[in-house]
């Protein structure tokens, strides 16, 4: 992967002769702490691999891909031998650049984003505005501090660093939860589907920024 600019590709269907731009790109971020490799799809179908050192992001991550209907790929390696903090910020930062890249200049997709997402006795909802002015509201009280080795308080840690490089306003509310697995996944299932509403073309706005402003 490399830290490319273009950020589309043309692809042609035969059968139609149109041309659409493929909105994805490569982008990799390496500093003394982390060195992280991110591949975006926005309109992918949902497939995801991951190498980070760090299973239950990975789980979490997944969750975001296979909901959001984006295919993603992201490598990491990070100084685990001190805690996973350095690693799932800077994924978070990564994903968030990779996220802005892809999106372009934003003609024609919906801008907002909204899901609520049960699982069990947990419920949380993610209201995301890819604004182009980064902030997070996140309201979620964990029931206990990690799930396993995971350290709970890296949830906020990544989905900050997602909005701050992602240039988007996110609002994470966990509404109630009992399991803190439960609230977590919750959580990410909720920001893939409000992700994917979100970046979807939408076939009324014929190609406009959605801004008064005429710009995101």
């Amino acid at each position: 992967m490399t830290d490319n600019p273009e950020i589309s590709l043309l692809r042609s269907d035969p059968e139609t002769g149109t041309t659409t731009i493929m909105r994805q790109t490569e982008i990799t971020r390496n500093t003394l702490e982390t060195q992280v490799s991110v591949s975006l799809n926005l309109d992918g179908t949902g497939q995801s691999r991951f190498a980070t050192g760090v299973p239950f992001l990975e789980h979490m991550l997944e969750q975001v891909a296979r909901h959001g209907l984006i295919d993603l790929d992201i490598a990491a390696q990070g100084d685990l031998h001190i805690d996973a903090h350095h690693t799932v910020e800077d994924i978070g930062i990564s994903f968030g650049q990779a996220l802005n890249r892809a999106l372009g200049d934003k003609q024609g997709i919906r801008r907002y984003g909204q899901a609520y997402v049960p699982l069990d006795e947990a419920l949380s909802r993610a209201v995301v505005d890819l604004s182009g002015r980064p902030g997070l509201s996140f309201n979620v009280d964990f029931t206990r501090a990690t799930v396993g080795a995971f350290d709970l308080d890296l949830v906020r840690e990544f989905f900050q660093g997602l909005t701050n490089h992602a240039l988007i306003t996110l609002h994470i509310d966990n509404l109630r939860g009992e399991n803190a697995h439960h609230q977590a996944e919750t959580v990410f299932k909720a920001f893939g589907r409000a992700l994917r509403m979100a970046v979807e073309t939408d076939p009324r706005a014929a190609g406009g920024v959605p801004s008064t402003k005429g710009l995101l």
